[in-house]
């Protein structure tokens, strides 16, 4: 029974990753207009994930604290050597098309959907009404950061269709990760503590390796702040998610 709740769960929080389709039907100008609001807006939930949230929790779970923050420096490291690789192989050899960090940014999503479908088969183990409620907590904080996702993939140079696609097969990372998490429980604990770090390092490197610059290179003004306070908005929205799971 467990595990069929596990599964629904885990399939309804990688159909967030759809949530993007909500912009098929705004004209190509005006979501030219919003992307880079989309992108302040992502930069400012993958900062306030990594420190008010996967941080945190990496902190509480761990014995050894100083280890969070050498697999944290490890995980800047780690994305700072595959943008290099993802640069060097796209921009040489295919001119470019499609930005780097594009691909950076799926690869972290991937890795914190998977973290979260764990969290979720973990919890229902414990009990069907712990689990429903870790459901509810991770769709609240899903929904803007996939907005954000997608808003990132079409910045990057991705079609709307193959943007919603990828960031799917992203999304279906949390079923994976949720029967994973199911039949290797006992182990899903060290597993855990040592990924939550490495991604906080991956969202903070993205956050302000490359999405935040990009922000910089806006030559508008206007949209310049518009972007500075979605990005406010979005390390707002995480902090609020923070204090709401902890009443």
């Amino acid at each position: 029974m467990a595990l069929a709740f596990i599964l629904v769960s885990t399939f309804a929080v990688s159909l967030i990753s759809f949530i993007g389709i909500l912009t098929l039907a705004i004209k190509d100008k005006l979501l030219e207009r919003v992307l880079f609001c989309l992108v302040g807006f992502s930069a400012g939930a993958l900062i306030g994930g990594a420190f008010l949230h996967i941080l945190p929790e990496a902190l509480e779970k761990t014995k050894s604290s100083i280890s969070v923050f050498y697999y944290l420096i490890l995980g800047l490291v780690l994305f700072f050597i595959m943008e290099r690789y993802f640069y060097w192989r796209h921009c040489h050899e295919e001119k470019c098309h499609i930005h780097a960090f594009t691909y950076l940014n799926l690869f972290g999503e991937g890795i914190h959907n998977f973290i979260d479908g764990m969290a979720i088969a973990v919890s229902f183990v414990v009990s069907i009404k712990l689990g429903i409620a870790t459901t509810l907590a991770i769709i609240l904080h899903e929904i803007p950061k996939e907005l954000g996702n997608f808003g990132v993939l079409i910045y990057g140079g991705f079609t709307k269709k193959k943007a919603l696609f990828y960031n799917f097969i992203s999304g279906l990372m949390a079923m994976f990760g949720a029967i994973a998490g199911y039949f290797i429980s006992g182990f899903t604990q060290g597993l855990s503590n040592f990924i939550m770090p490495l991604t906080a390092g991956g969202f903070i490197y993205i956050a302000t390796s490359d999405l935040i610059p990009e922000i910089h290179k806006q030559t508008s003004q206007k949209r310049a702040n518009l972007a500075f306070v979605a990005f406010l908005l979005g390390i707002i929205f995480m902090a609020l998610a923070k204090m709401w799971l902890a009443d």
